[in-house]
């Protein structure tokens, strides 16, 4: 299970910002300072240093540095400008169209196969049963090619794009999430790390037998003292004197495939001399291991709530002699590596859970439409009426959030981590809410073991905390943003030490400001990206995006560099930028259907009114409250509820009865 990493004492959170519209007009300069971050409080991970050194598009061999000003200027991602009270409709609009041809008919090809293999080969039941995969399914998976999906191939995989690979993980996702994990651990994340970074040799070496299955994956960077603060993690790796291998020892647990796995990509600290200061430091490498390098052993399966049918145990390296060949990236590079096999995963999430959610909602309908109550059917009833209608609400969000992020990688977008981990957080939420609503509108039959849907349940909890903790990730989404958020207002500041040849730039960001003091709308729209039936919704998103650029603003003047310890305020910024990511995703997926004639066109537009209408109320309650008073009492009055109750060792009220 990944979790993030503390940002290096070098890495800011944002840079210096502008205290008030004076500083724009020519008035008194008073700023702010956001000054680089020492504290160890903040979590955020690789891709959280964002504008300071964000990686490209991973290309085949090893992803490439670009320079930090020109990220921070050109950044197509509409979540980072959405920090900054902007709208880039680069990667949202249109919703993308990421087949041609010849991948939509092979992708059609696959479809049929795939869903037949899970609805008549694969059992779920038996699975979580026997808390492992059948070996017939098993082999099965690796005659279809499930192991390899990703893999070029000419390097013995199917060679599939990022929006094929969401389509056939999504028919997984709804019929055995116990298979998807074990399928997932192995190549979203298990030798992701070869594919984004393995130089030719290492891809020629090991992807062939991945690809087939003949050798199962796991990523290993989890510890028993390292949850989400992965920067503390113990496991080391030390260079020979000669040079030639590294000796591994350490232990990582909760590893899917644990105890499967023949390939490792395993996180280890490694001893390197400071270049500046010539001190030696611990940084974290990237390796390949592989099981037949001998010092490699695991333990028991996990008994765990759910995924039972997936292997998940601890695997332990003892004196492991690592070629140093088998470096995956640069030494020292492993959260690089971490961080990007993860950031590039993330969407697969999103599109198995919409799958998910597409299965237990078709038992849901079902019951609703068949079961008598009271004279009726129970979906003539408007309690069951709104459950269905949520549901649907949550299922079409979480499954444009996915098709639009694994589109926008396949057209080359370098900049999507914010908006990937919104996916996550999203659909893991959503998938449990649906799931729960599912049962509750089958009562008592939703309860039973034999509908299924119990199992689902089970399945679903661990979503929420592997690959990132929601927590955390909240986290991380509102720190990269006010990340983002801060350098451009550092970028104001610095045109001002050139009022004349910036006299553009100045004069349109004092009239924004000034038309926010007097509540007036900066011109933000959205009008020429939707369709004009979509205005009413589109209105509601541009005048939500526009006020949440100015609380964001005004938090970091607010807070300056003492942000990173809000995180009451952090995780309030989250929700807001996961609404609207939310609300734009619709809007575009539903502008689509409208501007194509699809059948559906009618009922995607009230899915995307709908969502809007709530979720702007929502942003606009977030940041009401952000920006009361009233906000700091409620703070703080849950940080002295927790920590009496944390001293207390448990409830501090006596019981009613008084004993």
């Amino acid at each position: 299970m990944m979790l993030l990493r503390k940002v290096s004492q070098s890495s800011a959170v944002c840079g210096s910002i502008l205290r008030n519209p004076a500083v724009l007009s020519g008035g008194q300069r008073q700023a702010a300072i956001v000054l680089p971050v020492s504290n160890g409080r903040l979590y955020a991970s690789q891709a959280a240093q964002a504008v300071l050194e964000k990686p490209a598009a991973v290309g085949s061999d090893a992803a490439t540095k670009v320079e930090k000003k020109a990220v921070a200027a050109e950044s197509k991602s509409f979540a980072v400008n959405m920090f900054k009270g902007q709208i880039a409709t680069a990667q949202v609009f249109p919703f993308p169209k990421a087949l041609n041809g010849e991948q939509e008919q092979f992708l059609q090809e696959l479809v049929g196969p795939v869903s037949k293999f899970f609805e008549e080969v694969n059992d779920p039941v038996k699975n979580d049963a026997l808390e492992k995969v059948e070996d017939h399914t098993m082999e099965g998976l690796k005659e279809m090619g499930a192991f390899g999906l990703q893999v070029p191939a000419d390097l013995g995989g199917l060679g599939l794009s990022n929006t094929q690979y969401a389509r056939l993980v999504e028919i997984v996702g709804g019929h055995d999430l116990g298979v998807g994990i074990t399928l997932g651990a192995h190549q979203s994340i298990g030798f992701k790390g070869i594919l984004l970074f393995g130089n030719k040799a290492q891809k020629e070496k090991y992807l062939p037998k991945l690809a087939t299955g003949e050798h199962i994956a796991a990523f290993c960077l989890t510890e028993p003292a390292s949850g989400s603060d992965a920067a503390s993690i113990k496991t080391t790796a030390v260079l020979s004197p000669c040079g030639k291998h590294y000796i591994m020892n350490g232990s990582k647990i909760w590893i899917s495939n644990g105890g499967l796995a023949e390939i490792f990509t395993v996180f280890a600290k490694t001893p390197m001399k400071d270049p500046k200061t010539g001190e030696m430091m611990d940084k974290i490498t990237a390796f390949i291991v592989e099981r037949s390098f001998g010092g490699i052993t695991h333990g028991p399966p996990e008994k765990k709530m759910g995924i039972k049918a997936s292997n998940t145990a601890e695997v332990y390296f003892e004196d492991v002699r690592v070629p140093a060949d088998c470096v995956l990236g640069e030494v020292g590079g492993g959260f690089k590596v971490a961080m990007n096999i993860l950031n590039n995963g993330r969407f697969g999430m999103a599109a198995a859970l919409s799958g998910t959610m597409k299965g237990v909602m078709a038992k849901a309908i079902d019951h609703a439409a068949n079961r008598t109550q009271f004279g009726n059917k129970i979906h003539t009833y408007g309690a069951i009426q709104e459950k269905v209608a949520r549901m649907t609400m949550l299922q079409y969000v979480t499954e444009s959030m996915a098709y639009m992020i694994s589109g926008n990688m396949d057209s080359g977008a370098t900049d999507f981590q914010i908006e990937a981990a919104i996916s996550k957080i999203f659909a893991s939420e959503a998938a449990w809410t649906v799931t729960d609503e599912s049962i509750q509108v089958m009562g008592g039959m939703g309860f039973m073991k034999d509908s299924g849907v119990e199992r689902v349940m089970r399945d679903l909890r661990i979503f929420r905390i592997f690959e990132g903790t929601n927590d955390i990730l909240r986290l991380f989404v509102a720190l990269n943003g006010f990340q983002n958020a801060g350098n451009h207002l550092k970028s104001l500041q610095k045109a001002l030490k050139n009022p004349i040849g910036n006299a553009g730039l100045l004069a349109g960001e004092i009239t924004k400001r000034a038309k926010r003091k007097a509540g007036l709308s900066t011109g933000l729209t959205l009008q020429g990206s939707i369709h004009p039936e979509l205005a009413q919704s589109g209105d509601l998103t541009a005048k939500a995006i526009e006020q949440f650029g100015a609380v964001i603003e005004e938090l970091l003047v607010k807070h300056g560099k003492k942000i990173i310890d809000e995180q009451f305020v952090l995780k309030r910024v989250a929700d807001c930028a996961i609404d609207l990511y939310a609300m734009v995703v619709v809007l575009s997926r539903a502008s689509r259907s409208l501007s194509q004639g699809h059948p559906s066109a009618q009922h995607e537009k009230m899915l995307c009114d709908t969502w809007c209408m709530e979720a702007h109320d929502r942003v606009m309650r977030d940041i009401k409250l952000l920006r009361s008073g009233q906000s700091k009492q409620l703070f703080n009055n849950m940080r002295s509820i927790s920590a009496a109750v944390v001293e207390n060792g448990g409830l501090v009220s006596p019981h009613p009865l008084g004993f």
